[in-house]
């Protein structure tokens, strides 16, 4: 958790792209395979509605099938919020549910409206969620692999540690961004500057849209507008890896 947190502004800014944009950003950069660096379809968004959540990962491991060894079942709580303070910007609050099947909800809405309270932008975890209409009107964003009705015995074991939650390692701080689509990482060193590859490759794929929405279309109309649409973002990728290649 070295890495500098981005200013409010710069959060925001990611803020506006849905979560598909962000990962054909990210891609132009060829930094990590595309088939990594976003979570698995087990993964949901609770509330679809929602506009993306963006943080950085406070994680943790969970447990609920029996009693923990010692202590109350909610007791590490305040643990974690003691840790927010390693976290490099707002938190996003990532479990990973040991138990397999998930035995009981990691989170209702008393937890959730105590990391709201204490700046948590959302939630995330592998197992399963309850009090839904009540997180819902909070308006705090949520990710679950299902939901379940009670509690069961559920503890938290270790915080801030890697965890592994939809296929993908979560590290603490890594920065998050999440909507109906899923959720992704955005890597530190070239998150200042997604947003604005965001809108030029929304400019290029305007021109394959623009197209198709004008009279008559043809097949090579179209493929046209595909080849200048691609070429442009060939050429952006290219700029992007030259400049990134010349600053390590």
């Amino acid at each position: 958790m070295t890495a500098s947190g981005l200013t409010n502004k710069q959060l925001d800014e990611l803020r506006q792209f849905d979560s598909p944009t962000i990962c054909n950003a990210v891609e132009l950069w060829n930094i990590r395979p595309r088939n990594t660096g976003y979570m698995n379809s087990s993964i949901k968004a609770c509330f679809p509605t929602f506009p993306p959540m963006v943080g950085y990962a406070l994680t943790s491991t969970f447990r609920s099938m029996a009693p923990p060894r010692g202590g109350d079942v909610y007791a590490s709580i305040g643990s974690q919020l003691d840790a927010l303070a390693e976290i490099p910007g707002p938190p996003v609050i990532v479990f990973q549910d040991l138990d397999e099947p998930s035995a009981a909800a990691t989170f209702g809405e008393v937890m959730c409206t105590t990391y709201k309270r204490f700046g948590a932008q959302g939630l995330i975890t592998s197992g399963t969620g309850r009090d839904l209409a009540q997180v819902e009107a909070l308006g705090f964003p949520a990710f679950t692999n299902g939901a379940a009705a009670a509690h069961g015995y559920c503890h938290i074991l270790a915080i801030n540690t890697p965890i592994s939650v939809g296929g993908m390692i979560i590290y603490p701080g890594d920065l998050l961004h999440g909507d109906l689509n899923g959720v992704t990482t955005v890597p530190h060193d070239i998150a200042t500057e997604v947003p604005e590859v965001c809108r030029e490759v929304a400019r290029a794929e305007a021109i394959v849209l623009d197209y198709l929405k004008g009279d008559n279309v043809t097949i090579p109309g179209y493929n046209a507008a595909r080849k200048e649409c691609g070429d442009i973002i060939n050429n952006l990728s290219k700029q992007l890896q030259l400049k990134y290649s010349s600053q390590k």
